[in-house]
């Protein structure tokens, strides 16, 4: 498996809103996109980088929102 970018927040998003997803609403520092019934939450803190389980999340979330998978998550 390749390397996983390393990603702050503001890139993620970045590629969520590229791909179609809008933000619904934010909580604090975390805001949540979602684009049917597809949804992720997104932490930003101060331009931190990415865990990279949270960019893996957001990678696969906007592949298979493309794809047209099974968007009942």
């Amino acid at each position: 498996m390749p390397k996983l970018p390393r990603w702050a927040a503001a890139e993620a998003e970045r590629a969520l809103v590229s791909a179609g997803f809008e933000m619904l609403r934010s909580k604090g520092s975390h805001r949540i996109y979602g684009k049917g019934s597809w949804r992720v939450t997104v932490p930003f803190h101060g331009g931190a980088v990415l865990h990279p389980k949270i960019v893996k999340q957001v990678l696969e979330i906007i592949d298979e929102a493309g794809q047209g998978g099974a968007g009942d998550r």
